[in-house]
């Protein structure tokens, strides 16, 4: 199969074909010597026949993990869109992988579309500038019959990582629907709804019962996290969080005795390959836990969009949605982040600022060779990963302007002097 592949990728003896239909972009596809695209299994499809289709161009490679993870979605995703009566799409992958072996490997392996053949540089270059491709992976929808550029639709893998099948077939309509549904849904959120199901009104505890209600927790502030026993920033994190949420709770204890009535807890949503993992991964946590397994959690990672672990999504007292940026600001912030609202972090953004007068306008970091300087949002720095304790920051931060290296204040660690002999 390699072979067939690789000789259709080589030299073509295809006679020119001009490609006049309706679709307009469809002649996006061919090129002077070609006017078919590959198929899994090494046949030519005419470019012709994907005419009336709505049109997905894949910008992917098999480098890349985010592009293996995001396709073994879009392969569900797409069966289950061919397999509905109606089904009118194709998808088209253009490769970014480093040779012919990779993109055969990735591709017939894989994928169950078609292909621009790996050889024609030139079409897959005109593609990219085309639709602007800035990143991979990349889905760009096309609709047959809408000639306005502004009805292309470059965020396909985030509507496919939002909404699944349902964003079929991804007409402006369609996705004004979804968003009606979608803001409905939100506004219908109560704790109640979103962690119980037919089979169960509970959550998993340490304590003798093993269970809590999950209507005992209504009026508390709630933090789901999205996480697992395999993922290795999960294993940086959850200490971490497992301090701040004492610390947290210790503070909430004393604020009581001030007459303050308030409360804070945590639920693990796994993602755990099995039970005995995620009993691995809960028996250190002081907090709660939805069942593993549990239909719930599925439902939730895709509610809430959750795109890669760890994250940590806050319910208010009313149930509804706080911040999607709870890791974020844990990090951030650390204990004085509770409760999470957009008065708390607005405050602590001019604390942040009125601390940053104090600090030096250069540092020595003893991780890092170059000089660093300090910048804000506001003269060259905005949300980035910092390179000493890889967890996200924003604000301010110690910049290297020679290559960009980044670091929270608070991660840097000043050169210490040699002593003289």
């Amino acid at each position: 199969m390699s072979q067939q592949l690789l000789s259709m990728n080589t030299t073509s003896e295809t006679t020119t074909t001009t490609v006049v239909n309706r679709h307009k972009y469809l002649s996006l596809f061919a090129s002077d010597q070609r006017d078919f695209l590959l198929s899994p299994t090494g046949a030519q499809i005419k470019i012709s026949d994907l005419e009336d289709k709505t049109v997905g161009i894949y910008f992917a490679a098999n480098w890349y993990p985010q592009c293996q993870t995001f396709t073994k979605l879009l392969i569900q995703v797409y069966d289950q869109i061919q397999a509905k009566k109606d089904s009118n799409f194709e998808i088209i992958f253009v490769s970014s992988d480093e040779d012919l072996n990779a993109f055969n490997n990735f591709y017939q392996s894989y994928m169950p579309w078609l292909a621009i053949p790996f050889s024609d540089l030139e079409t897959k270059k005109a593609l990219n500038k085309r639709f602007d491709v800035e990143g991979i992976p990349c889905l760009v929808i096309l609709q047959p019959n809408d000639d306005d550029d502004a009805s292309v639709l470059n965020d396909g893998v985030e509507l496919i990582y939002r909404y699944g099948v349902d964003a079929y077939p991804f007409t402006n309509e369609r996705l004004d629907e979804l968003l009606r549904q979608e803001k409905e849904k939100h506004e219908r959120q109560t704790l109640v709804n979103l962690l119980t199901n037919h089979d169960r009104d509970f959550v998993l505890a340490h304590s003798a019962s093993k269970e809590v209600s999950v209507s005992s927790l209504m009026g508390k502030t709630i933090g789901l996290y999205f996480s697992a026993q395999w993922c290795l920033p999960s294993h940086k994190f959850t200490p971490k969080l497992i301090s701040i949420y004492q610390k947290i709770k210790q503070n909430i204890i004393q604020q009581e005795f001030n007459g303050e009535q308030e409360d804070f807890e945590i639920i693990y949503v796994s993602t755990d390959h099995n039970e005995l993992e995620f009993n691995s991964a809960f028996s250190v946590m002081p907090w709660l836990a939805l069942p593993f397994g549990d239909p719930t959690t599925k439902n939730l990672t895709k509610y809430f969009d959750i795109r890669g672990i760890p994250s940590l999504i806050i319910i208010g007292p009313d149930g509804k949605t706080v911040t999607k940026n709870g890791r974020s600001l844990i990090n951030l912030y650390e204990e004085e982040a509770y409760p999470f609202t957009e008065a708390r972090v607005e405050l602590l953004e001019k604390q942040m600022d009125e601390n940053a007068k104090n600090l030096p306008s250069v540092e020595l970091h003893s991780g890092h060779r170059h000089e660093l300087s300090l910048v804000s949002q506001g003269n060259g720095g905005g949300p980035f990963i910092c390179c000493d304790c890889d967890e996200q920051g924003s604000g301010w931060a110690y910049q290297c302007l020679d290559c960009g290296y980044e670091v929270h204040p608070k991660c840097v660690r000043p050169v210490v002097p040699a002593s003289s002999a």
